[in-house]
C-alpha cells in the first residue's frame, strides 16, 4: 500500500495532486501546530493585471498560538466567500473554463465544515471527484499514534506509515532532508519522493507564472489535459 501524508492546504497547487493520485491512502496531517502564513488558508491565483499574482485568504477564528490544525474554525464571516469569487472575475475574460471552475469553486466554498483542515478536505474530495482521483483518506489526529515514538520530524511519517501497514511512502521531494531513510528500510517500507516537472500552459499571459492555485489550472485547461499534468512528475529514492 502506497502512502501520502500532508498538511490540509487550501486549494493547493497540481504537485498535492499529483502526490493523492500517486497514493493508495491519504493522511490528512492535521494534529500538527498551525502555523501563520502557511498554505492552510490561503494561495495564490493570477492578479488582474496578468504580470503579477495575488492570494486568496480563507478567515479564521482567534486562536491561541499553540493550536493544532484541527482546532483551527473558519470564520462565520460570510463576506469572505463573496471576496474570492469576485477576485476570480477577471479570468472571465479569457480563461476558456472559467465558468465550470467558477461553479466548482461555489461549491467548495459552500461547504458547512466550520473547521478549516474539513473545510479543506472537502475542497480536496470535490476536485478529485472533478479530475477522477481516488481520494481514500484518514485525518491523523484519528489515529492513535505513540508520540514517545516521534524524536524528529520523520518520525510522524514513520510511525504513521508503520501503524497503517503502509509498504511504500511517498513524499514531496522539498522535505526530504528531514526523513532518515535507514529507519524506513528497518521497518520494510520503501521511501520515495515526488518532484513535479515544469508544467506549463497558456494563461495568456506575456510572461508564465508558475505553481499557482490548482483553480488557475482549472481555469485553463479541460480534465484530460489536467490528468496528463497529474503524471508529470519524478520519484526518486
Amino acid at each position: 500500500m502506497k502512502l501520502g501524508i500532508m498538511q490540509p492546504y487550501f486549494f493547493p497547487y497540481i504537485g498535492y495532486f499529483q502526490l493523492i493520485n500517486s497514493v493508495d491512502k491519504w493522511v490528512v496531517f492535521d494534529n500538527v501546530q498551525y502555523i501563520y502564513h502557511g498554505w492552510i488558508n490561503r494561495n495564490r491565483i493570477l492578479h488582474p493585471s496578468r504580470e503579477d499574482w495575488q492570494y486568496i485568504i480563507i478567515p479564521i477564528n482567534k486562536h491561541n498560538r499553540n493550536d493544532n490544525i484541527n482546532e483551527i474554525i473558519v470564520s462565520d464571516d460570510q463576506d469572505w466567500r463573496n471576496r474570492i469569487i469576485r477576485q476570480l472575475e477577471h479570468y472571465k475574460k479569457l480563461a476558456p473554463y472559467y465558468n465550470e471552475t467558477l461553479q466548482l469553486v461555489n461549491e467548495c466554498l459552500c461547504t458547512e465544515e466550520k473547521y478549516l483542515a474539513r473545510f479543506n478536505v472537502r475542497i480536496f474530495e470535490l476536485i478529485c471527484s472533478r479530475l477522477n482521483i481516488s481520494f481514500l483518506y484518514q485525518y491523523s489526529s484519528e489515529l492513535n499514534i505513540n508520540l514517545e515514538k516521534i524524536q524528529e520530524p520523520g518520525d510522524w511519517a514513520l510511525n504513521i506509515s508503520h501503524d497503517l501497514n503502509a509498504s511504500e511512502y511517498i513524499n514531496p521531494i522539498g522535505g526530504k532532508d528531514i526523513f532518515n531513510k535507514e529507519k524506513f528500510d528497518n521497518y520494510c517500507i520503501e521511501l520515495k519522493f515526488l518532484k513535479p516537472k515544469e508544467i506549463r500552459y497558456n494563461q495568456k499571459n506575456k510572461q508564465f507564472i508558475t505553481d499557482l492555485s490548482i483553480i488557475d489550472i482549472l481555469m485553463f485547461n479541460d480534465t484530460v489535459k489536467i490528468r496528463e499534468m497529474l503524471n508529470q512528475f519524478e520519484l526518486s529514492q
